[in-house]
């Protein structure tokens, strides 16, 4: 799904196991890092300004090695893949792509880009649940991260563990 598409995705569709072969989109692990970044961001179908600015601020800090034009030729690339494939095809081909300890740093960023509105809506719950699973995110690893991105992004928003109670 493009970035700049407004139709909301749903996680139980995006995670699913796609019937369709995957093995035509080969991504690196950066590659696949900014996929699952871009889907995280689009996933209420809309981008604030907030979720731009950190998307951006992640990938500056992970992909400082990169030269300005080398950083540009991975975006176009996931942006490209995300025209020519489904979301849950493209979700695939970056969790194939990633180590465990990958998936966990993947599954970091896209909680922070969730919540960076300052708000955890019961969609981003849901999202966020459907994506640890998804990407076989051990229970309590996940349970923390939300807990971390949910007190550094909603700061007054989050009232103790109310954001997190329903977590398996």
């Amino acid at each position: 799904m493009p970035p700049h598409s407004n139709k909301k995705l749903n996680p139980v569709e995006l995670f699913q196991s796609t019937k369709s072969d995957t093995s035509a989109i080969e991504l690196t692990a950066s590659e696949a890092l900014t996929a699952l970044s871009v889907l995280a961001v689009a996933a209420d179908g809309k981008i604030s300004e907030e979720e731009r600015q950190t998307l951006a601020a992640n990938h500056i800090r992970l992909f400082r090695s990169y030269s300005g034009p080398h950083f540009q030729e991975l975006f176009k690339k996931v942006l490209k893949l995300s025209r020519q494939y489904t979301p849950a095809e493209v979700f695939a081909a970056a969790k194939n792509a990633l180590t465990p300890q990958l998936r966990e740093t993947a599954f970091a960023i896209a909680a922070d880009l969730v919540l960076v509105d300052g708000i955890f809506t019961a969609q981003e719950q849901d999202f966020l649940l459907e994506l640890s699973e998804a990407l076989d995110i051990p229970d309590e690893l996940s349970k923390n991260i939300i807990e971390v991105m949910t007190l550094k992004n909603c700061g007054e928003n989050f009232r103790g563990d109310r954001a997190i109670k329903h977590l398996p």
